[in-house]
């Protein structure tokens, strides 16, 4: 697994390329870049990265489909294929903090928390008891829905003080 580049921080007054431990300016991922674009793989990373954001950005709003994950991967396949495309999106004011809570705490903030699994139960919680489904696929959502809830509640939570 090629390690995703450095992540610049938009709030810092400092220099707008990240740097690396002796204070030189790291370019995002220029190698991979350099490689995808001999193997011809820059037009499909671009295209996997949008796509990848899209779904991103749509679960946001819908509680089954995870935010973070999406992100992450269109970071990674914008970072070989598209410098631009990668320093906009970990820079975005909606989106990058998503990324970059994540990569540098591997913490969810409370408020994230709070809204996802209440926004999951809530719309699994219908569809169980008013939907009109099936005992089986009742089971099989309340059992989803304890899943998610596990994994949303098993990540650290972010601290107000960190928060980029």
């Amino acid at each position: 697994m090629i390690p995703a580049p450095p992540i610049s921080d938009p709030n810092s007054n400092a220099s707008p390329e990240p740097c690396d431990a002796n204070d030189k300016p790291v370019v995002a991922s220029t190698s991979t870049q350099d490689a995808a674009k001999r193997a011809g793989l820059r037009l499909p990373y671009i295209i996997a990265g949008s796509l990848s954001l899209a779904l991103g950005i749509i679960g946001i709003f819908v509680p089954l489909l995870p935010t973070t994950p999406f992100l992450l991967l269109a970071a990674a396949a914008y970072s070989r294929g598209s410098t631009r495309l990668y320093q906009w999106l970990i820079n975005h004011k909606y989106l990058g903090p998503y990324i970059r809570n994540f990569r540098e705490y591997k913490a969810i903030p409370l408020k994230a928390k709070i809204a996802s699994i209440s926004l999951l139960w809530a719309t699994i919680g219908f569809s169980i008891f008013f939907a009109g489904m099936p005992l089986p696929v009742q089971i099989l959502l309340g059992a989803i829905a304890i899943g998610v809830t596990w994994h949303i509640l098993s990540f650290k939570t972010l601290k107000k003080g960190k928060n980029p």
